[in-house]
């Protein structure tokens, strides 16, 4: 790798490593896979990516080994609660970027009569994440024995082993699969985009740029374009009623003193039900539109 090309370490299977490609694509960067298929070099912009585990994601960027890097908010912050496995406080976390989305949760078997946190108190809890669970214990003023495993977690209280578990869960699905029920939530987790922020000035300059392509994808891609035709006495009700629109832009109608056009980009999802709203203010040939790409 040259040390000229920005290095971006993203999951290399797993839960996030679609996504993360997939939004590297949108922001227009063109990979081509090694033959080992771990590092991706694009053609057209001077960028590396590096394909590894999710847990090695923070120490390649802390090393700056890679500069920039995407990895679950759970991955992270478990490590930053532990000041022993390093200065991984340092990262910055520079963009929520809204998929990979689980949260890291306590659950019992499903009999137990759960009455609130007190109930673990004197019990067993396995987990892969003792950092965080430690840390939330503490808060909650629970004194509970904690047994660290790195897979199967779930099997824990079937094989005696623990009382409770602290995992990630996304639907639910595995828990309900071992008898278990989820009754805390001790973190919500997304990936994130993070990034070294001690890069020298070229490598600092690159890294900018392909966020300001992230951020624009982002926006674009949770935003609409909304166009309709309105009369010019409801006008004022109508702009209050489009979603997350500040300044929308009105445009006279040829032929028509009475009725102007309305263009605006709304940065939250348009409903139904927001739509039946504009049209019972008066708007007409109304249209809502994806947008490709956005940048401010």
């Amino acid at each position: 790798m040259e040390s000229s090309r920005l290095k971006i370490a993203i999951q290399k299977s797993g839960r996030l490593a679609e996504h993360s490609l997939k939004l590297l694509a949108k922001c227009g960067i063109k990979l081509e896979k090694s033959k080992d298929q771990l590092l991706c070099r694009a053609q057209n912009f001077p960028i590396d990516v590096l394909l590894v585990r999710d847990d090695d994601i923070p120490a390649f960027v802390l090393t700056d080994v890679c500069q920039l890097g995407i990895v679950g908010e759970n991955v992270l912050n478990e490590l930053q609660v532990q000041p022993e496995s390093g200065n991984y406080s340092n990262i910055q976390v520079v963009k929520k970027l809204g998929f990979g989305h689980c949260r890291l949760s306590l659950a019992v078997p499903s009999e137990v009569v759960y009455a609130g946190i007190k109930y673990l108190n004197g019990k067993t809890i396995a987990t892969s994440y003792k950092g965080l669970l430690l840390e939330y214990l503490k808060d909650q003023n629970v004194n509970a024995k904690i047994v660290t495993m790195n897979g199967a977690v779930e099997i824990a209280p079937k094989t005696q082993l623990a009382d409770a578990i602290c995992d990630l869960v996304s639907t639910g699905n595995t828990l309900a699969s071992n008898g278990l029920k989820e009754v805390e939530v001790i973190l919500n987790s997304q990936a994130v985009l993070v990034r070294n922020p001690d890069m020298n000035d070229s490598l600092s300059l690159l890294s900018n740029r392909l966020i300001t392509r992230v951020r624009a994808v982002l926006k674009a891609q949770n935003s609409r374009y909304i166009v309709l035709h309105a009369p010019v006495s409801m006008l004022d009700d109508i702009k209050g009623v489009l979603p997350g629109s500040e300044a929308p832009t009105v445009i006279p109608l040829k032929g028509s003193d009475d009725q102007v056009a309305v263009h605006a980009v709304s940065d939250e999802e348009i409903f139904w039900n927001t739509m039946e709203d504009l049209k019972a203010k008066g708007a007409s040939s109304i249209l809502v539109m994806p947008i490709e790409k956005m940048m401010d």
